[in-house]
């Protein structure tokens, strides 16, 4: 693996292109049920009308597991954004636009939205009674059947030299409700410290959509306290500072 061939360094992976690949190498400690759940979600997600890198295999590489999918050549709408900051408002058009397709197509072999946000409900270190309270708000949102990304931002989306747009980053996929994927979304921009650009895309969205903004609202605080279990087991004081403030259940009960 050479240096200049690493796309992303993270303490559980590292992904890096060669020969016309991508390889995204997972770290012994990540377990092998989510390494392959996680492949099994970019394969379903081939299968829909979604343009996404295709899926090339899974592989051992000196003893860890590799999911492999094709190069797209191209740049990322996070890459454009930063080259080309006159044009940062229609970029971020670009990624409203291309978020909303995405919502328009239904997967039904994927797993459901509301039972792994249970599951991350019950993880993240909160108070006894507000789990209680956001469980209890969690149940109350309606039951769609969208695909959901579950980490919609502009460098999982690649403008692809050939003019096509590919979506990538399949990890934490699921079907479910399009609010708790925007309020995602928004979430992340606050986390990347661009406060400004948040507002604009929740607005975007909100206005391109059709969307109400307090269905998106409703949303941001089970998300945000999903989100903590991530940060508490990365020891991410910030971030969890961070969503700790965003968690206000009591709005929206």
């Amino acid at each position: 693996m050479k240096k200049e061939n690493i796309l992303v360094e993270r303490p559980t992976k590292v992904v890096y292109r060669e020969n016309g690949k991508v390889i995204k190498l997972f770290n012994v400690e990540k377990r092998k049920s989510d390494i392959l759940n996680e492949a099994l979600n970019h394969a379903r997600v081939e299968e829909t009308t979604l343009n996404v890198p295709k899926l090339l295999g899974v592989e051992m590489i000196d003893g860890k597991i590799a999911i492999v999918t094709e190069e797209i050549k191209g740049k990322t709408l996070a890459e454009l954004m930063q080259e080309n900051p006159e044009k940062l408002d229609e970029l971020l058009e670009q990624f409203v636009d291309i978020q909303i397709e995405m919502y328009k197509v239904q997967c039904p072999t994927l797993n459901k939205q509301k039972e792994k946000l249970i599951n991350k409900l019950n993880k993240a270190p909160i108070d006894g009674n507000l789990r209680y309270d956001l469980h209890i708000l969690l149940e109350s949102m309606p039951n769609h059947h969208k695909v959901c990304h579950g980490d919609f931002n502009p460098s999982n989306v690649i403008i692809g030299d050939d003019g096509k747009i590919y979506i990538i980053d399949w990890a934490h996929v699921t079907q479910g409700n399009a609010s708790a994927d925007v309020a995602l979304s928004y979430l992340l921009f606050l986390m990347d410290g661009k406060k400004e650009l948040a507002e604009k895309y929740i607005d975007l969205y909100v206005k391109k959509s059709g969307t109400q903004l307090k269905y998106i609202q409703e949303w941001i605080s089970i998300i945000a306290a999903t989100e903590l279990a991530k940060a508490a087991k990365e020891n991410d004081s910030k971030t969890i500072e961070f969503l700790s403030k965003q968690i206000n259940v009591f709005s929206y009960m």
